[in-house]
């Protein structure tokens, strides 16, 4: 999905016309599943406001996702993804007044030196807005991982998927006057795709969840950085530059280090686990 995003950046469509379509086309592919299958009866909730924040807080992490892959190379854009377990953990500690020992803390700093060694402040080797959109996604998502794990003790997983596309459609909608392009068509089936492959994404995220421990899902989830790379290589013919090659190993570590510490502490549901569903939009 990032790296139909930055195609259809490239060949000049905007954040908020991108938007409308990640969040347009599943709620049809939803819609279309559960009449088929009879499963509409999921979609009942009496906690409408609950989806409604989750939205307005998905939506704006989306923004800064999107923004993000389209300013930075695939692999960067990803790394920076990959420092959410990072601010869940000093959301826990400064919000949730969770304590947190030094494994976690430690982690974190190792995390954040990762991302100097990629940024490498006043040396602008990335342009700083996508830098900056990079970790205010991070950020997001690891607000919206307490919102999505509060909704899942009661909504099921389907319909949390469905709100935040539904509800998020229009937030998007009212972007669009700020875009100031017209898609042409042969745009339209790169966003088409965008929207079945976050869709796709998302959905299998949560099957993951359910059917395997949070600790090997993780792990199979910073393979991402692997297919970013082969992407920008054979798509774009760029590799990442020498301090992503250093500085993306430093957070992929300290994210393996906090699951690994929340494995261990035995905390179930992890936010962890909900940053990993929301990973995909």
């Amino acid at each position: 999905m990032a790296m139909l995003i930055k195609l259809a950046s490239d060949r000049g469509a905007s954040v908020p016309e991108i938007m409308i379509w990640r969040q347009a086309v599943p709620v049809v592919l939803i819609l279309g599943w559960l009449a088929m299958t009879g499963g509409l009866p999921l979609l009942r909730t009496r906690r409408f406001g609950s989806h409604a924040r989750r939205s307005l807080t998905g939506m704006a992490g989306m923004l800064c996702n999107f923004t993000a892959v389209a300013h930075l190379q695939l692999a960067e854009a990803v790394t920076l993804s990959f420092t959410a377990p990072m601010f869940a953990v000093m959301l826990a500690a400064l919000w949730l007044r969770e304590h947190v020992g030094p494994w976690r803390w430690s982690a974190v700093l190792i995390g954040f030196a990762g991302v100097l060694v990629i940024a490498q402040p006043g040396h602008s080797p990335i342009p700083p807005l996508g830098a900056a959109a990079g970790l205010g996604a991070a950020l997001v998502v690891a607000l919206v991982s307490y919102q999505i794990r509060d909704l899942g003790r009661t909504e099921p997983s389907i319909a949390t998927t469905f709100y935040f596309s539904a509800i998020g459609t229009p937030i998007a909608a009212l972007l669009l006057p700020f875009s100031d392009t017209v898609l042409s068509l042969d745009q339209w089936p790169i966003m088409l795709a965008i929207g079945v492959s976050g869709t796709i994404g998302q959905l299998l995220m949560v099957a993951s969840l359910r059917h395997g421990a949070v600790s090997s899902v993780i792990v199979m989830d910073y393979t991402a950085l692997i297919w970013a790379m082969a992407y920008g290589w054979l798509v774009w013919d760029k590799l990442p530059s020498a301090a992503t090659w250093l500085g993306a190993p430093l957070i992929v570590i300290a994210g393996l280090l906090i699951a690994w510490r929340e494995h261990h502490l035995s905390k179930v549901p992890s936010p962890i686990s909900a940053i990993d569903a929301d990973r995909t939009g």
